[in-house]
């Protein structure tokens, strides 16, 4: 798959593709046509299956596309058929709303670390995870093998932090 050339309101779109497709399969549906598709996201057929086709073959001319098959095809494309472990740096309120979200962990996001520079909050259970000092960022950021990680702080923090994250690799 040649990535670079796909262009990024391409595979935002495909992430809406995904949102549908997982709406269609909840709702028992087993196949879809490209007119479907595009008139969920406000779109051409044509535009779907251009889209579809810079990764290859997915339906059937007449039949559509298998919805199992698509969904699990566009969840790979944008790398979400694996697990990747994530970090969040700020533990406040917003934070506190994400770390609860379950849509993370259903899409392969795993939660594995927690950060904050505020005191009172450093070192409370979150789940079964307790709540690292930002200072220590580095040192868990390696010992928990983090992948991604997601800022939750002030503005005048975050450029910071995403300084730190890189530097830990």
């Amino acid at each position: 798959m040649l990535l670079h050339r796909i262009s990024d309101s391409a595979v935002r779109r495909l992430s809406h593709y995904l949102r549908f497709l997982d709406e269609l399969e909840a709702g028992g549906s087993r196949t879809v046509s490209s007119d479907d598709l595009a008139a969920m996201g406000g779109m051409t057929s044509a535009q779907v299956r251009k889209d579809l086709s810079h990764f290859g073959s997915f339906g059937k001319r007449g039949l559509g596309y298998s919805v199992p098959v698509l969904r699990e095809q566009v969840a790979a494309i944008l790398g979400l058929a694996r697990r990747w472990r994530v970090c969040l740096v700020g533990a406040g309120k917003l934070g506190a709303a994400l770390y609860h979200y379950g849509g993370f962990h259903a899409r392969g996001f795993d939660i594995v670390a927690v950060f904050d520079n505020d005191p009172v909050r450093i070192g409370r259970r979150w789940g079964g995870l307790r709540v690292s000092d930002v200072g220590d960022l580095a040192r868990v950021v390696r010992e928990e093998r983090v992948e991604l990680g997601i800022i939750v702080t002030p503005a005048d923090a975050a450029q910071e932090v995403a300084d730190a994250l890189v530097g830990a690799g």
